[in-house]
């Protein structure tokens, strides 16, 4: 176990902050809830853009909500208060050795990540749903480089990011998996073929819509970190 930590620690410390303010700015807007606002409503229009009836909506709706919901939940509201592990940068052992960002602190518990966990199960519900490279691709590269900044920022270590990641494929896989066994309930089964859709019938011009407010969150963050350190 002294020998787990240990590693932890060493790649924690590969990982955690740096020199530059640039990134520390960066950091600190992609770890905010509010700064993928955007994303989220370009997944809602996604969602409404490609469903027919308002039933198949509001199941989809509803089983990514309660997705993030049970991750949420179970790392929040269970593990982190049984394991009760210090977050790096309040370790009375450690914290000394851990770079932080001004402004940046919390008095919850690290194990496991919330922002892994949260993130990866709603990329992965998504990715089954839409059937498309690219949106996966994106999506997965969201939930790490949320990962990366809990990391960056000295808020958790990384076997609280693999911990919540694993968690969150298990929550996003299932959820999928309850939401297509409703949708079939009352939808027919439906394989789309075409140069224009995924195979489960969402546009792929819409997809490109998600991905490149993605793209323009990213582009925020640098430029709001070039502003206010010019």
């Amino acid at each position: 176990m002294t020998e787990l930590l240990n590693i932890d620690r060493w790649l924690l410390a590969l990982l955690n902050g740096s020199d530059s303010l640039f990134l520390d700015s960066v950091a600190t807007t992609l770890t905010a809830g509010m700064t993928w606002v955007p994303l989220y409503f370009a997944l809602l229009y996604l969602v409404v853009k490609n469903n027919d009836t308002m039933a198949q909506i509001m199941l989809t709706i509803v089983c990514a909500v309660v997705c993030v919901l049970i991750s949420s939940t179970v790392a929040d509201g269970i593990v982190k208060p049984l394991v009760a592990r210090p977050r790096p940068l309040n370790d009375p052992v450690y914290k000394d050795a851990v770079d932080t960002v001004a402004g940046m602190f919390s008095r919850q518990y690290s194990f496991f990540s919330g922002h892994a966990s949260n993130t990866f199960s709603l990329a992965i519900f998504m990715a089954f749903l839409i059937r498309s490279r690219l949106a996966t691709c994106f999506l997965v590269f969201w939930s790490l480089l949320n990962c990366w900044t809990r990391l960056y920022l000295g808020m958790h270590y990384p076997s609280d990011i693999v911990a919540g990641l694993l968690w969150g494929a298990m929550v996003g896989t299932g959820m999928y998996y309850l939401y297509r066994y409703l949708y079939y309930r009352f939808s027919p089964r439906i394989s789309y073929v075409s140069s224009q859709y995924t195979r489960t019938g969402y546009a792929y011009a819409d997809v490109d819509v998600m991905c490149a407010v993605m793209v323009f969150i990213l582009l925020y963050a640098a430029i709001k970190a070039v502003i206010v350190f010019v």
